[in-house]
């Protein structure tokens, strides 16, 4: 029986206005409203020190920032300017990637090929964390951990050397430290049942680094690359500059010692049998792993921490900056203290748009880094900056006194940090900087921008101006500044659900609020001192707040299937489907916006088709505005499609803002909720120029009480047949006793009938239920076309939230189906009759059939197309290939099938073994159409038994593979935008091979047709 899904719910912690409710979202029949909830979460009692606005003065949507960030009044601009800017990246970055996952922190504002699911990429989570654990509202880091815990990110990966062929799962495939990152959140907003709560899944990301862990030693190995850093100084003397020599690293043992330390820390707090113990016992993995690093990693000549060669066990000569990495963690002992004179040496990392990432002593300073993304040799990257800092601040605050570096040593990077954050004169942060010139060396257009890669003002609040998070009911203040420094404010930031101001005044000039430091909690004055002595200050316990669970409808990540959005006119550089792809952000390079620019129209629309019936109660509308040819309109109508498919205006509707404003994001609470599959905005000026969407969104609010679910496959998919029904099982689950109405709106042309139990159930704890329909597929419905079925679960009575689960409804392949014979080779008799053919201009194997199979066996890389000798009839054709094994090589352990008219008219699908990916290729008159018309790749692995398929159906190729007697489908390849459907008919179904050497063995093709 196929496995229920996980709970499509996404939690935004928001604090709840005394006596507020949320609004009503039920479907099919709207209830009763109920008041809103917050838009964003209230800021509550604290200080007005200074004028906010002008702080925020040209930035988009400033209710966010005003009611999420730390802000900060400095008497360097310098420093200030780009603290408010990295929020504003730090805001670009967030990015929704559905009900599944949530939020997640983008490292890249486009995607990237080598992205886990939705586009998370665990090389700077870290950093995320660090970063985002000052902003009040808690759904971002929620999600995004838990993304990397428990969600797409923990899941498998393939294996591969592009993806890390060390590692399985995405949460692996860059160094991590996890555990110490959700410990550091924690000290922050106080909440430590959540991180407490986490455990298992911190202890398991803890004990996956095992295959990694040399015994001998006692220390973890890692690969340059997958510690985020390529082409480093140590890379360059191994024989794979790239991805570096394996080898024993700062970065990963102390990584590994911060989580064993932090996951210890929870253990302790949370008491249960056995968990002293079990924090013993991380203790003493992180006092070994301290040991080891010092003993095999610390060179007491060169006074640093260096990377060890795994498999000679040499250390690499070089000093890089990767060394300051264990006074992160704290690991480093007090007696490491003189590696800190490399960081203001200007034979070591000192530089002005520094530090550097190799010490300039080193003949692989600055090797190769001016002729190609992407040299760890020197340049200075902000990913390491980050780290020293941190480092730094902790030897500062948490170590002895030192002669090394100071705290004007701190501010002088800092500053210089932040002015290597600059381009054209404004604030800009892109990948990896000169370490001496006013320039970004690698800085891709459309991919390097606002790279959130780092941190910036975490080491502002924690470091500079000395907020230091503590466990218990007290925050340290400890700061950074200059001695010269005569004020400074951080003012109303979150800490344990609490404001917390600090100000220095020396003289009481600048805010009136008394000479010297100052600190309030929620607006009340709880310690003063004259100098910037380090204090502790008690906050009080930690506050919590309420949590609405929250879902937008209309994000669709992946850009395919439903919600599907359109639009009357595109700009041919932009997209309808960019408005709903969860990330709301407003520049031109990269871009995620639909606009109208060049429309012949004086009025366009944008639409979304939700596939299925869907309760709308909250949409927010967010305009682009350039500045010039597109603008602000000055109206919009808000429309829904109604069951009769005509549009009509959203009735019920009750705007924020009352009329269209320049860089405010527009509320529109709709009561009672409307049930609809399709909303449409047709926005418009008075002057009839462009208009533009960057965001669109339909929030739903849902009972955390209640727990909904579809049964389906693992990948989120219902398995359906063209003209057969369906039996749709549904799991119910509450915490306390309540009373539901489940219903299944399902898409237009598809009927669902209730088996049982319908109407008002009752459910408990105890007492789930599970509904059951049958739903009526048609016949006429295309074979990989996927549509949405949702799940829609009120709480009765009417309480303004409604729970919800959705998955796809896929229409599958069966052979069963297709019931014409048109080929069947066991590959038993000679293949004279086949068309053999050359591919990807690489020389032709010799293939034979021996013991029931097609055998091909090379000795360097070949190719070859076989097209059987028949013509298919009219109508949809199935090609079926059974192999038998692969060959082991690499890069090309392959196999293809489609149909083909000779080595210059093809189109396959194919598979490689040895990446374990499938994708299409389409070639016609010699043209390779690739990328219009195939493109790449779906994820898959191979099993003996399991075999591929292929499904041409008009100008439409579906790709098909089964394992364990289901099929699965893996890619729409739509070649009809590249040829004509009715030539490819005439073509002759194919197979192919392409290896790099080895035994490849097909044991049976198959061809079917289906009028």
């Amino acid at each position: 029986m196929p496995p229920f899904r996980r709970p499509g719910a996404v939690l935004l912690a928001v604090a709840l206005i005394t006596g507020a409710t949320t609004p009503v979202a039920a479907a099919p029949t709207p209830a009763p409203a109920a008041e809103p909830y917050p838009m964003y979460p209230p800021v509550g009692a604290g200080t007005a020190l200074f004028d906010h606005g002008a702080k925020l003065a040209g930035f988009v949507e400033p209710d966010w920032y005003e009611a999420n960030i730390p802000f900060v009044d400095l008497p360097d601009a310098e420093i200030e300017d780009t603290y408010y800017y990295r929020w504003r990246t730090y805001k670009e970055a967030l990015k929704y990637t559905g009900p599944e996952d949530g939020w997640i922190v983008s490292e890249f504002l486009g995607p990237v090929g080598y992205s886990a699911p939705g586009g998370g990429i665990v090389a700077a989570a870290g950093h995320h964390v660090y970063e985002g654990r000052w902003l009040r509202d808690s759904r971002y880091l929620d999600d995004y951990l838990d993304y990397w815990l428990r969600g797409s990110g923990a899941g498998p990966k393939p294996a591969t050397d592009f993806l890390n062929e060390h590692t399985t799962d995405w949460a692996h495939q860059y160094s991590f430290w996890a555990a110490d990152a959700v410990v550091a959140r924690a000290r922050v907003d106080g909440r430590w049942d959540f991180a407490v709560d986490r455990l298992p899944e911190l202890e398991r990301q803890w004990a996956a680094w095992a295959p990694q862990f040399d015994r001998d030693l006692g220390l973890y190995w890692q690969v340059p690359v997958w510690d985020a850093m390529e082409y480093t100084a140590s890379a360059y003397q191994s024989d794979d500059p790239y991805h570096g020599g394996d080898g024993f690293r700062p970065t990963i043992n102390a990584y590994q010692f911060g989580d064993a330390v932090a996951i210890a820390e929870l253990l302790r707090s949370r008491g249960r049998s056995g968990d002293q113990q079990a924090a013993a016992r991380y203790e003493e993995a992180a006092r070994a792993l301290q040991s080891n690093v010092d003993k095999h990693l610390w060179s007491a000549d060169e006074q640093f921490y260096r990377h060890v060669m795994r498999d000679d066990r040499t250390a690499v000569p070089d000093r890089e900056q990767i060394g300051f990495v264990p006074w992160y963690f704290r690991m480093a002992p007090p007696s490491a203290a003189p590696a800190w004179a490399q960081l203001t040496d200007p034979m070591g990392f000192a530089a002005r748009f520094g530090p550097t990432t190799v010490e300039r002593r080193s003949p692989w300073f600055m090797h190769d880094a001016l002729v190609g993304c992407c040299r760890w040799s020197g340049p200075s990257w902000p990913y390491a900056t980050s780290q020293a800092l941190t480092a730094m601040a902790n030897l500062l605050t948490d170590y002895p006194p030192q002669p090394y570096v100071d705290r004007q040593d701190y501010y002088d990077v800092l500053r210089g940090y932040a002015l290597t954050q600059r381009k054209d004169g404004r604030p800009y942060v892109a990948e990896a900087h000169h370490p001496d010139e006013d320039r970004w060396l690698y800085d891709g257009r459309g991919h390097s921008e606002d790279y959130n890669h780092s941190t910036f003002n975490d080491l502002v609040l924690s470091g500079l101006l000395g907020v230091r998070p503590r466990t218990g009911e007290q925050v340290r203040i400890s700061p950074l500044v200059p001695a010269d420094w005569d004020h400074f404010a951080v003012e109303n930031a979150p800490y344990h659900g609490r404001n917390l101001t600090v100000v220095w005044d020396r003289d009481g000039d600048t805010y009136h609020r008394g000479a010297g430091l100052r600190v309030w909690v929620d607006g009340q004055l709880v310690h003063h001192q004259a100098d910037l002595r380090p204090a502790d200050v008690r906050v009080g316990p930690a506050r919590r707040v309420a949590a609405v669970p929250l879902v937008d409808d209309l994000a669709n990540v992946a850009g395919t299937g439903h919600p599907a959005a359109s639009a009357s006119h595109t700009w041919h550089a932009d997209s309808p489907a960019d408005a709903v792809d969860g990330q709301d952000f407003h520049l031109d390079v990269p871009s995620t916006r639909w606009t109208s620019y060049g429309s012949p129209d004086r009025q366009d629309w944008l639409a979304v088709d939700l596939g299925a019936p869907t309760p709308v109660s909250d949409v927010r509308i967010s305009f682009y505005d350039d500045g010039g040819g597109v603008r602000t309109p000055d109206a919009y109508d808000l429309q829904y499609r109604t069951p009769a498919g005509e549009w009509a205006e959203v009735p019920g509707q009750v705007r924020t803002p009352r009329t269209p404003e320049r860089g405010r994001v527009h509320r529109v609470l709709v009561s009672p909720p409307v049930p609809t599959d399709g909303l449409r905005v047709r926005p418009s000026r008075a002057d009839g120029g462009a208009v533009g969407i960057t965001g669109l969104q339909s929030w739903r609010a849902e009972d955390p009480r209640v727990t909904a679910r579809l049964r389906a496959d693992d990948d989120g998919a219902l398995r359906v047949r063209p003209g057969l029904v369906t039996e749709v099982v549904a799991e119910v689950r509450a915490s306390g006793p309540l009373t539901v109405r489940p219903a299944l709106p399902v898409p237009r042309g598809r009927r669902a009938e209730p088996l049982g139990p319908s109407g008002d159930l009752a459910v408990a704890p105890d007492r789930p239920v599970e509904p059951r329909w049958r739903l009526h597929v048609p016949a006429d419905v295309a074979l990989g076309q996927r549509a949405p079925l949702r799940l829609v679960v009120p709480t009765l009575p009417p309480d303004g939230r409604d729970t919800a689960d959705l998955v796809h409804a896929e229409a599958v392949f069966d052979p069963a189906d297709f019931t014409t014979p048109v080929w069947d080779d066991r590959f038993d008799g000679p293949l004279g009759a086949y068309r053999v053919g050359a591919r990807f201009g690489e020389p032709v194997p010799d293939p034979r059939t021996e013991g029931g199979a097609l055998v091909v066996e090379a000795l360097r890389q070949s190719a070859a197309v076989l097209a059987a000798p028949v013509t298919a009839p009219p109508g949809d054709l199935a090609v079926v290939l059974e192999p038998r094994s692969f060959a082991g090589a690499a890069p090309e352990d392959s196999v293809l099938l489609g149909r083909a008219n000779g080595p210059d008219d093809l189109v396959p699908a194919w598979y490689n073994h040895h990446f374990r990916t499938s994708a299409a290729d389409v070639r016609v008159g010699g043209r390779d159409r690739g990328d219009a018309a195939g493109g790449c790749c779906a994820n898959v692995t191979w099993t003996p038994g399991d075999r591929f398929a292929v499904v041409f159906d008009g100008g439409v190729m579906t790709g098909w593979v089964e394992h364990g007697g289901r099929w699965r489908g893996l890619r729409e390849v739509p070649f009809g935008t590249a040829v004509d459907p009715a030539r490819v008919e005439g073509w002759s179904p194919a197979i192919g091979v392409r290896v790099t050497g080895g035994r490849l063995e097909l044991e049976r093709m198959t061809v079917l047709g289906r009028r």
